[in-house]
């Protein structure tokens, strides 16, 4: 019996189509899974007080330069495997990644979580040489919460304390660039947030994790200006690259876009990429981290150091 010619061909496209479909899920899985190797944790917190640590990720082909990762969301801190793949694209371009763990709120306040997280740039840069880094090239990327710390990290940076005894004290916590995604910025002016309490004070659902003071607005507008990163913004900010979706409710694009001019008015880089029509999260986040390597190759290589 002869076949017929329509499904001949048919039966080809169908393979073909099946080969094709191989051929990209094997791309990408490729692609998320660089060759890289893992060192054990280790704590960066001072002796005496609560372990909290810093795993690294180097890369087959090191190019010198170290990301801090702050693994935050909701200002809690939980390490997964699943966060390996997020960071994929900057161990591709040759990034030694550090992920950075902290503190939890309600059980540490979001004022401690920044002084975790800015001792953990210190410790990085304390330690970069034998990490095989260097020290001057370093940068931060975290999302939502950890976009927040991330920006409290670089607009808070310091020189270190040249009279602490500690030695990871007397290191900066300066960054040379920053890369994240729909940071809160102003925790004083919420705007249209679902957080938004509507009488000036802390986000509805995180009330404790600003400390028991937090219910007094008069203290509160302390706190809230003390944390937020808007307020500090300094021309030594580091250039700072916000990818932000549209539609987002529980972080408004409005934070990013003060943000931004803000940091214009004081002559730094603020670039800002608005994702029409997304949230809070959305599934392509991945490839947006390609974005995130590409503005670390611009800033952290020796050729073009920030101004």
């Amino acid at each position: 019996m002869k076949v017929p010619r329509w499904l001949k061909w048919s039966l080809l496209l169908v393979v073909g189509l099946v080969l094709l479909a191989a051929l990209l899920v094997g791309g990408f899985w490729w692609w998320l899974h660089p060759d890289y190797s893992r060192s054990p944790a280790v704590v960066y917190t001072p002796p005496g007080e609560p372990a909290f640590t810093i795993e690294r990720l180097t890369p087959a082909r090191p190019n010198g330069a170290g990301i801090l990762v702050m693994i935050s969301g909701s200002w809690r801190s939980k390490r997964e495997a699943s966060q390996d793949l997020v960071v994929a694209p900057l161990l591709r371009r040759g990034y030694t990644v550090f992920m950075v763990m902290h503190g939890s709120q309600p059980e540490y306040t979001v004022m401690q979580l920044i002084g975790q997280v800015r001792r953990a740039t210190r410790f990085v840069r304390l330690h970069a040489r034998e990490y095989g880094v260097d020290p001057q090239r370093l940068g931060v990327v975290g999302g939502s919460s950890g976009g927040h710390l991330s920006l409290m990290i670089a607009t808070r940076g310091d020189d270190g304390d040249p009279a602490a005894t500690d030695p990871v004290e007397r290191a900066s916590s300066r960054v040379q660039a920053v890369a994240v995604f729909y940071p809160v910025t102003d925790l004083l002016n919420l705007g249209r947030s679902t957080e938004n309490p509507g009488d000036g004070g802390p986000p509805k659902s995180f009330v404790r994790a600003f400390g028991p003071d937090s219910t007094n607005l008069a203290v509160w507008k302390g706190i809230g200006r003390e944390t937020s990163p808007i307020y500090h913004v300094t021309t030594n900010l580091p250039p700072t690259l916000i990818v932000h979706g549209s539609a987002d409710t529980l972080v408004p694009l409005d934070q990013s876009e003060r943000f931004q001019q803000r940091a214009q008015e004081l002559g730094r880089e603020v670039k800002l990429i608005v994702r029409p029509g997304k949230k809070h999260g959305w599934p392509t986040m991945i490839f947006d981290v390609r974005l995130f390597a590409q503005w670390f190759d611009r800033w952290l290589t020796p050729a073009n150091p920030p101004a």
